[in-house]
């Protein structure tokens, strides 16, 4: 579904990858925003031996019109190309996303449950409540694109290099998939970390509740984020997130399990 742009990819957004040991991590950016708001959190699990990859969904790190003629199986093949290649080296695979990769994340344990050990969720994405984003499949025909949503983050000088527009039709193909995702969720059982901001402008309490409820994972850890806002992996609690998701790493996924 994706067609060909020539668009030339921002500075700063390229993937990013690693090859280190036998637990591999894949590392899933946000809607409208790129793997700038990853690559820190990716370098952080590399440096302690693992093997990462933080892959450039298509139609992000170029412009909104490029994202606008993509959708939501465009996103997830090239997620899911990265968990294969994953799987062809590493023993284990830990899936992690922030926003819509935390959907896309969960998409991927739904489907591919024997080769996803364990799934580390930032500020996941499933559900809205925002009165507009529901008018987005009627919406979608009539404009291009509303405001952006990037660069939710309290610290100041971040950026994760993303579009000051949300375009509408790619929108809404993510607003049909999360129903699926979410009437899935029960299939869901493999170990999950929830990290939460208490201040997140882009994306309401409902799907951290509807994620943690739904999922069948006996293990389930929530870390509540006090001083960040929506992109939490480049604000104020980075450290905190890399550091528990390093530990619950080597508790759920490590040699033990092998």
């Amino acid at each position: 579904m994706t067609s060909t742009t020539s668009s030339p990819v921002v500075p700063g957004t390229e993937p990013f990858s690693a090859d280190g040991g036998p637990v591999g991590v894949l590392l899933s950016h946000g809607f409208t925003g790129s793997p700038a708001s990853m690559v820190p959190w990716g370098r952080h699990l590399a440096g302690l031996g693992h093997t990462v990859r933080v892959p450039r969904l298509p139609g992000h790190g170029t412009t909104w019109q490029d994202l606008n003629t993509t959708r939501w199986q465009d996103w997830y093949g090239e997620l899911d190309a990265a968990l294969t290649d994953l799987r062809s080296t590493c023993a284990h695979v830990v899936v992690a996303g922030l926003s819509m990769g935390g959907s896309l994340a969960l998409s991927l344990a739904e489907q591919r449950p024997d080769d996803v050990d364990a799934i580390v969720l930032v500020n996941p994405a499933v559900n809205v409540a925002r009165l507009d984003v529901k008018l987005v499949p009627a919406l979608q025909w009539i404009v291009p694109a509303m405001p952006g949503v990037a660069n939710d983050i309290k610290k100041p000088g971040q950026d994760e290099i993303g579009y000051d527009k949300t375009p509408l039709k790619a929108l809404a193909s993510l607003l049909r998939t999360w129903k699926v995702i979410r009437t899935d969720l029960p299939s869901v059982t493999q170990p999950l970390l929830l990290f939460r901001s208490d201040d997140d402008h882009v994306v309401d309490a409902s799907s951290k509740d509807i994620v943690l409820s739904g999922v069948s994972s006996t293990i389930k850890e929530f870390v509540a984020l006090q001083n960040s806002y929506h992109v939490a992996t480049i604000d104020n609690d980075a450290q905190l997130i890399f550091d528990r998701t390093a530990a619950f790493i080597a508790e759920h996924v490590g040699a033990s399990r092998d």
